[in-house]
């Protein structure tokens, strides 16, 4: 009868580990995509091959994706995500495009003709406008993703680069290693010396 106890008790810790096990990894993984996620420039661009952001984070968190697939987030983005996983920092794959410096859509409102094909592309509704009439970009909702740019059938919109200010100056990521200060005692001694 003891033997028969310890069987069932022993199956029934075994079913609840190998049952909590996947769930928690899960959860792991899902709390590693939001960090991710965070740190990527939600652009929603599409050109590391995801249809958006958090798509990609869901897949770099799962190891299905590197973390140099991002050209908005560019080199700065990849030390960041590098730094979170814990990984070499690698540079941006070229298959997905270039860096370039952020830039805004600005629509040439005396050219369009209100196809409204810029607004079914925009992944971030930064576009207003209606069918026959003009459309304008709402510059602060803009991500500069440039997924507008090619449905365009007159060609009158353009991406503009975003002027360095106050409000967008970003600090760029160290590309120097920061070497703690020396000690008081050790700082004394190179003075004497």
């Amino acid at each position: 009868m003891n033997a028969i106890l310890i069987m069932a008790l022993g199956a029934a810790l075994l079913g609840v580990a190998l049952r909590y096990v996947p769930v928690k990894r899960k959860v792991d993984e899902a709390v590693l995509a939001e960090q991710i996620d965070a740190l990527l420039p939600q652009t929603q661009c599409g050109q590391c091959g995801y249809p958006g952001c958090k798509p990609y984070a869901t897949a770099i968190a799962k190891g299905e994706a590197d973390i140099n697939q991002c050209p908005p987030g560019g080199t700065d983005g990849i030390h960041k995500l590098a730094e979170l996983l814990g990984r070499k920092f690698k540079p941006l794959n070229t298959e997905h495009g270039v860096e370039k410096p952020k830039a805004v859509a600005f629509i040439d409102e005396a050219v369009c003709i209100g196809c409204t094909l810029c607004i079914q592309a925009c992944p971030v509704d930064a576009i207003v406008g209606a069918a026959k009439q003009m459309h304008t970009i709402i510059a602060p909702l803009c991500t500069g993703c440039e997924l507008c740019v090619p449905p365009c059938p007159v060609d009158c919109i353009s991406m503009l680069p975003v002027a360095v200010s106050v409000d967008t100056w970003k600090w760029q990521y160290p590309v120097f290693e920061i070497k703690p200060a020396a000690t008081t005692a050790t700082a004394t001694k190179q003075q004497s010396a």
